[in-house]
């Protein structure tokens, strides 16, 4: 098997037998992932950005297990945190539905949009937060 010094100093096999190794996936996921754990209170932070760095961990944890990829630890953690990120937004996202569709707000909205001065609306915080607390 004869082999020569690449580019970047890479060994490279010139039978045909040998791949260069592609590590893509596993970078992307574990970039996409940390970046969706830092904007999970975000619908597309946590929500697309984590099942994207899933996806991407999932296929570059693949391509490692083949031997066509050297980082497949990174593209399990790039998983493990899109994963971490679609839990929490998930969580968010499901609070923030909860409390829209709560009664508590439907009075809220209701007694600003019938307040006419900022006394009134003021009065409407207060009766929410007590509602609410409650």
């Amino acid at each position: 098997m004869a082999t020569t010094q690449g580019q970047y100093g890479t060994a490279q096999d010139h039978s045909g037998a040998g791949r260069e190794r592609r590590n893509g996936f596993g970078i992307a996921a574990l970039v996409l992932g940390l970046v969706g754990l830092a904007l999970f209170w975000t619908v597309f932070g946590g929500i697309a950005l984590g099942l994207l760095a899933l996806v991407f961990g999932v296929l570059g944890h693949r391509r490692a297990k083949r031997g066509m990829a050297t980082n497949g630890t990174m593209s399990v953690i790039g998983a493990v945190t899109g994963v971490l990120a679609l839990i929490a937004s998930s969580v968010i996202l499901a609070l923030g539905v909860a409390v829209f569709n709560s009664d508590e707000f439907k009075n809220y909205s209701d007694c600003v949009e019938h307040a006419g001065t900022q006394a009134e609306r003021q009065q409407c915080a207060e009766d929410f937060d007590r509602d609410v607390g409650n």
